[in-house]
Formats: C-alpha cells, structure tokens, sequence
C-alpha cells in the first residue's frame, strides 16, 4: 500500500510550485513523514493544509509572502492547535487567519476589521452563483451584488426585496444566505437556505453553502448529509468532495473519506490548468 503523496504528486494535484512547498516544509507548517528513500511522503491532512497556500497563490500572493506569512503564523500558535482548523484566506495583497468572528494578519499580528471574502482554497469556500437573473426583480438582485462590499447591510435588504418579487430566485437566496453568514448571522443564513431549498429544489449550490455554514456551526453530521445530497445533485463538485473527505477521516468513515479524496482528485487533475 503506498504511504501518502510524492511531492511530485501534491504539485501536480495543488499547483503550488516546489519551492512553496518546499518552504513550508522547512517553516514547519506542514511535517510529511519520509518514504523508504528519503522522500517526502504527504498525508491527507498535509494536503489539506498546502490547500491553504493554494488558495493564496490563486490569490495572486507572492510566493515568498505566503511561505513567510504561514512560518510566523504557525511560530506564534502552540504546537497543539490544529493548524488545519483554521481559516486562512487573502484580503487584497495580505494573508489573513480567521479565528472566529475575528480575522488577524499572521506577519504583523494586527486584527483586520470589515473581513472581505476569502479566496477559494484552505479548508472551506463558499460557491458563488455564475448566471444573473434575466426577470423583472433583476434590479434589486444587481442592486445588491452592487452593494456587498460597501454596505453588506443594505445588500441584504435589497436580495430580500428580490425575493419578494420572486421567491424562486435561486441566485438571491444563494447570495443572501452567504452574506449573511459571512456577517455572522448564522440563524438567519440557514433559514434562508432551508427557504431556498423549499423553492427551488436540492440545489447543489445552497446545499454546499448549508453544508459550510453547518460546519461553523460545529455540526458536522448534518455537514456531512448536506454535502452528501449536494454531490447526488452535481456529482461533480469538487470542493463538496474534498471538504467531505475531510468530514469523514475526522469522524472514522475512512473508506468513504478515499473515495471521496480519489473523487477530487480526478476531478482537480482533469480540470484546465
């Protein structure tokens, strides 16, 4: 049986160049064992944690800020916190951990306030809806893609207002329930998901962005079920694969938690560069 990933194999499956990896090896953020020849061996939650770095360089972060961001960050945390529960994402040219409602820059220890969203990678991402609406509400609905980043309060009212013209706006409910989750209303969030999925059926989008906000919610078993129904909706959502993999080693499902990394990873390796 083969002990892990090369670091051939977690390059090619991430798109992080050697040197970032390399980098965080020698910074400690990620500890691979070694294999019969002094190899790097890469387990799944070390790929997990490169994942974060993919996100940033996706993020357009250079790579020697990302190596020299994610060293200082795991010298300031103790050795027992999980570097793999964290949130690490970009805002702008900056690395950002999020603990909580609070989100900190690990290069100089400053607190960042009004925390935009953070680009895809790490340990969670939300999925944002790719078509507008072509109906009468379309107004309010651009309205508040419009308003999100300057005024996320006044964006909420105006998805809602979508809503009211038509309650099947399925890209409304998508965008209303992420911002309000992001706001940390977490109540309002799922409801708005539970009232999308009532509307317009087992989306695998709301069912992904349910799934996430389950897991803030440190409810991993409904996590798991809501992932599970977004990928018998859209069996090829990748991120849907990857975050339940991790679900499942964390809960003991080893079995399903392979299938499901194998799943992402011909999904990942199959997808344009």
């Amino acid at each position: 049986m083969t002990e892990g990933y090369s670091l051939r194999e977690v390059g090619k499956l991430l798109g992080l160049p050697r040197s970032v990896i390399n980098g965080l090896i020698e910074a400690g953020f990620v500890v691979p064992a070694r294999g019969p020849r002094r190899e790097f061996r890469f387990s799944f939650h070390d790929l997990v944690l490169l994942r974060a770095a993919q996100g940033l360089s996706e993020a357009k972060i250079p790579s020697t800020r990302i190596v020299r961001s994610l060293r200082r960050l795991r010298a300031q945390l103790p050795e027992e916190v999980p570097l793999a529960g964290l949130r690490i994402g970009a805002v702008g040219d900056a690395v950002v951990v999020s603990e909580g409602e609070a989100q900190w820059r690990p290069d100089n220890g400053q607190y960042v306030f009004q925390f935009q969203v953070a680009s895809p990678g790490g340990r969670l991402a939300f999925i944002e809806p790719v078509p507008q609406p072509t109906a009468p509400d379309a107004d309010w609905f651009e309205r508040g893609a419009a308003l999100e980043a300057a005024a996320p309060e006044k964006a909420c009212d105006a998805y809602r207002r979508a809503l009211q013209d038509d309650p099947k706006h399925l890209d409304a409910y998508v965008n209303l329930g992420r911002l309000l989750h992001e706001l940390g209303h977490l109540g309002e969030a799922q409801a708005v998901y539970h009232d999308g999925l009532e509307h317009c059926g087992a989306d695998a989008t709301l069912l992904f962005n349910l799934a996430v906000l389950q897991e803030d919610q440190d409810r991993p078993l409904d996590a798991i079920a809501s992932y599970r129904a977004a990928l018998a909706a859209t069996p090829g959502l990748a991120d849907a694969h990857f975050n339940l993999a991790r679900l499942c080693e964390a809960r003991g499902l080893n079995q399903e938690a392979v299938r499901h990394w194998s799943a992402f990873r011909k999904l990942t390796s199959a997808a344009p560069k």
